[in-house]
């Protein structure tokens, strides 16, 4: 055995387990065990600018790819609850993320020392284990645990609490000889699938709502053949878009009160028999119950017990991990299929399409200041099918979903249930991170933008590209709209007069010369013709420059998205696509 100090054991486990990529911010309370990291040398440090910031892009890290685990790393006190906000989005989506902080002396804890808070009780509602290690032989068992946890059932993130003097102490440890802990997960039994798929094949417009929990199982690839060996339509939810590509013939449209398709809804309403795997039944999904239920049979397949029923009762509930459950019911559907007994669905799903190519929304308008439509339209043309798009909250979000494409899992990264402002540039630069060699572009709209815009100094710092498409009305426009239900709008405008920027014509902060300042490159666009060449410009800065690319688009200050309160009566505020021109981009052309 060889003696050594508890961080130099717990940096070799964070290798040994795979862990290699970390976030922070150093500090008095957590130096030692960056002093470990340097020693070692197999763990990359990002410095982020704030601790939230950091903690963003670990989440954004552990979802870029399968079997990814970001690190977020700060000193005691104030970077440990600067933590939780990005504790709290990876806990609500499911992503495995460890945090690690300093801590004052174990001790001093109970004396009100400087920066010593119970970080452990702070973090244990939003982490599936906060710890403060006591004991210094705790140590490698805590961060065996850790792993432990994050990988098992539903996946979720972890904060372990280091105080100073148990990271200074030494202990005997061999990394030869730890082993990772098994993880543990669910798996459907052969019975519990059958019941499901006959209960599926009696339905006469059966559906699959495919969740994050099918991405986050890396069983994209068994959901898709799950759907064609059944013929089968598939709703995604928000999370789970991607796991189908839009342009697949039986991507039948995403389902909700505001991140949703027109005819997605209207192929859901039409359904009798629904069978969702790793999935919440989120509310914004489901709108009313009452509605979303009605005259459906319901299967619901997700990795934890007690999510099963937790939104409203199904009429068959299985726990089971997504990647388990599909590969289940892909033999059994495989079985079927070859002794002739599977229903013909082909009229079903014709007219499922028939409605993706006649119930589009418009996004070609012309008017100057830009509507937002116009924009996600060109980005459908400037971006191609490897793109991975990070968003959070907010109606660029919202009209984005509506109506950006995605072709494949992990590639629309957003924080969906949290939902935090300011979680979309460090999360990128975090799949940046992640994916470095594929196409990365962030979605914001001005205050998003703000919240953290720091952290572009970060991708400046270590050359961290991807471009970060900012639609600007100088209005909190999401909470705008809803206010319009209190006949007011109140404390939601951005704008002002700036005397240092009269350029920006009374629309406040000047993104382009803060994001220059912090050492990245920017360009505004003000006439949609324009949006072309500013996407080509910015993919030729981030080539040039390896920084990110802000592409400011000024936007007629009032838009209304398409939301509502039930899914079969989302509010259509705009005008409709009448013709193919109206909606240049649409997967299907409009069919009139």
């Amino acid at each position: 055995m060889s003696k050594m100090r508890t961080v130099d054991a717990a940096v070799a486990i964070l290798e040994k387990e795979g862990a290699i990529e970390a976030f922070g911010l150093p500090g008095a309370a957590i130096n030692p065990f960056y002093s470990a990291m340097r020693a070692h040398g197999g763990i990359r440090h990002t410095l982020a600018r704030h601790v939230e910031g950091a903690s963003h892009m670990a989440d954004g890290y552990s979802r870029a790819k399968d079997g990814n685990i970001g690190i977020c790393i700060g000193t005691s006190g104030p970077a440990g609850t600067d933590m939780i906000t990005g504790l709290y989005a990876a806990w609500a989506d499911s992503i495995p993320m460890l945090c690690i902080t300093g801590q004052a002396p174990v001790a001093k804890l109970h004396k009100e020392d400087f920066q010593a808070v119970d970080i452990e009780s702070i973090a244990k509602p939003v982490t599936k284990m906060a710890m403060t290690v006591l004991e210094p032989g705790q140590v490698p068992g805590a961060f065996q645990k850790a792993f432990q946890l994050m990988r098992s059932g539903r996946p979720g993130p972890v904060l372990l609490d280091l105080p100073i003097d148990v990271q200074m102490a030494e202990i005997e440890f061999d990394i030869d000889t730890y082993e990772p802990l098994p993880v543990e997960k669910p798996k459907a039994s052969r019975k519990q699938l059958e019941k499901a798929l006959a209960m599926l094949l009696a339905g006469e417009r059966p559906l699959i709502v495919a969740g994050g929990g099918i991405i986050n199982a890396g069983a994209s690839a068994q959901l898709v053949e799950l759907a064609e060996t059944l013929n089968v339509p598939v709703i995604p939810t928000l999370m789970g878009w991607g796991a189908i590509a839009d342009d697949h013939s039986l991507m039948a449209g995403m389902v909700g009160l505001q991140t949703s398709h027109r005819y997605g809804n209207e192929n859901y309403l039409r359904s009798d028999f629904v069978i969702g795997i790793g999935n919440r039944w989120a509310n914004r999904h489901t709108g009313g119950l009452d509605t979303y239920t009605a005259g459906r049979t319901f299967v619901h397949i997700d990795i934890e017990p007690t999510q099963i029923g937790r939104v409203f009762s199904p009429d068959l509930g299985i726990a089971s991990d997504a990647g388990a459950a599909l590969a289940g019911l892909v033999e059994l559907a495989k079985e079927r299929k070859a002794a002739g007994s599977l229903p013909d669905y082909s009229a079903w799903v014709a007219e499922c399409q028939e409605r993706k190519g006649s119930l589009h929304r418009k996004t070609h308008f012309e008017n100057i200041p830009i509507k937002p439509q116009r924009v996600y339209e060109e980005m459908n043309k400037a971006f191609g099918r490897d793109t991975t798009y990070v968003s959070t909250i907010g109606l660029s979000q919202i009209a984005g979903a509506q109506m950006l494409h995605v072709f494949g899992p992990r590639k629309w990264i957003n924080a969906g249930q949290a939902g935090p402002l300011g979680w979309t540039g460090p999360a990128a630069l975090g799949v940046v991170r992640g994916k470095p060699d594929e196409t990365v572009v962030a979605l914001s709209g001005d205050y998003d933008f703000q919240f953290m815009i720091e952290e572009l100094a970060v991708g400046a710092q270590f050359n961290i590209p991807y471009i970060h498409v900012v639609v600007n009305n100088s209005y909190l426009g999401l909470i705008r709209q809803s206010q319009r239900g209190f006949k007011m709008e109140q404390n939601v405008s951005l704008a002002f007069e700036n005397i240092n920027s009269p350029e920006t014509n009374g629309y406040g902060v000047d993104h382009l010369k803060v994001a220059e300042g912090l050492g990245c490159k920017a360009v505004r666009v003000q006439d949609p013709a324009d949006l072309p060449a500013a996407f080509d410009k910015a993919k030729a800065l981030m080539g040039e420059f390896q920084v990110p690319v802000v592409v400011e688009v000024i936007l007629e200050k009032i838009t209304n998205i398409s939301m509502g309160v039930e899914i079969n009566a989302v509010n259509e505020f705009e005008e409709l696509a009448e013709t193919a021109a109206d909606a240049p981009t649409a997967i299907l052309a409009l069919q009139v």
